[in-house]
């Protein structure tokens, strides 16, 4: 069932679509949403047309692995973070090898906030959710993030952590985090940048 095609009529143009099609052949509109970038210059009414399509395929397909990763990143753009982490935890246990969705799922969690407010099981989790990204395709971005977990609350709080920042910051850097994808990670999850790192 995971794996199901689903018929689906594009929001761009209504043209009939399937969620095997990465795009629109009519309107070129990503259909199945697999990265935050792909949506990131949408305007509200788009993602809202987007999300509605989703919600109507959801309703006959609730496990299916590109609906919920789809819709939770309609959800995250509107900054809406528990029902975004929903739908990506419900698209983890049918997609275990997408890293990206462990990473947003990490993002998730901090709801909007520093991770310097949130508790020790939410950090924990987010580690988890980090570790397991970084383990399936090591990205910059992910041991950016990692760093920026491990200074704003553990560095903080000072707690000691393996790797610490500045260690998790090192290999972001090797690993060639961009200016871009750091800014849009500060974006997404609606706090200051440190200036540390």
């Amino acid at each position: 069932m995971a794996h199901q095609i689903i018929e689906l009529e594009c929001p761009g143009c209504a043209a009939a679509i399937t969620t095997a099609t990465k795009n629109c052949p009519k309107c070129f509109r990503p259909i199945v949403i697999s990265t935050f970038h792909s949506i990131s210059e949408w305007t509200v009414p788009d993602i809202n047309k987007q999300a509605n399509t989703y919600r109507k395929a959801m309703a006959d397909n609730p496990d299916n692995k590109d609906i919920n990763m789809s819709m939770a990143f309609c959800y995250l753009k509107l900054k809406l973070y528990d029902k975004a982490l929903q739908c990506f935890e419900k698209a983890i246990e049918n997609n275990f090898d997408n890293s990206e969705i462990y990473f947003y799922a990490a993002i998730c969690l901090l709801g909007g906030k520093k991770a310097f407010l949130s508790s020790r099981p939410v950090i924990n989790r987010m580690e988890e959710y980090i570790n397991a990204a970084i383990m399936i395709e090591p990205k910059g971005i992910y041991y950016y993030f990692q760093a920026y977990i491990k200074y704003d609350y553990f560095e903080r709080k000072m707690f000691n952590t393996t790797p610490n920042f500045v260690e998790a910051y090192a290999m972001a850097q090797q690993m060639g985090v961009s200016e871009e994808d750091i800014s849009n990670l500060y974006n997404i999850l609606g706090v200051d940048r440190p200036v540390c790192i």
